[in-house]
């Protein structure tokens, strides 16, 4: 007589639910925590306070847009769009100023939504392009935007500052 073994297999979890939304007051902790991240993927520490991100996204006259990626109720990633402006062509664009997916997500999509959501908020603030730099040496980064469908061109002359405090 043959005995029929049944192997019990643990039970698959869900993944969470993605969520790429607009960024609300609520979301600053975890926004800064990630931008902190950011910065030290890049060698560079963040100075960015809480009230300069409050006044930025959501002050009298907000300067940025930023979009959230959460899942399972904790922020996992985040895009923030700046306005750009071709004068000569009376074109509006959109900065992806910069994009960020937490360790442990990276590599799933969530940065190909992130991307995707930043597309439409510039189509639907009248932008016709979209627009995304990368360090030099960030061919992760190169290979990933180029798949995107960005065209890779080059930046020619100096960006000069003046500090104004």
């Amino acid at each position: 007589m043959n005995a029929v073994i049944k192997l019990e297999t643990p039970p698959v979890e869900r993944p969470a639910v993605l969520t790429i939304r607009a960024a609300r007051p609520g979301d600053l902790r975890p926004l800064l925590d990630m931008i902190a991240l950011h910065a030290e993927c890049h060698g560079d520490a963040a100075r960015v306070t809480a009230n300069d991100l409050d006044r930025d996204l959501f002050g009298t006259s907000p300067w940025v847009t930023a979009l959230v990626a959460e899942a399972g109720g904790q922020l996992i990633g985040y895009a923030i769009l700046v306005p750009l402006y071709r004068a000569m062509e009376g074109r509006r664009g959109m900065e992806l100023h910069q994009i960020f997916v937490r360790e442990g997500h990276r590599g799933t999509g969530i940065g190909r939504h992130l991307v995707a959501r930043a597309r439409e908020q510039a189509r639907i603030a009248g932008c016709s392009y979209l627009s995304v730099s990368a360090a030099t040496g960030n061919f992760g980064a190169h290979r990933f935007y180029e798949e995107m469908n960005f065209q890779a061109g080059p930046v020619t002359g100096m960006r000069y500052v003046q500090s104004l405090a």
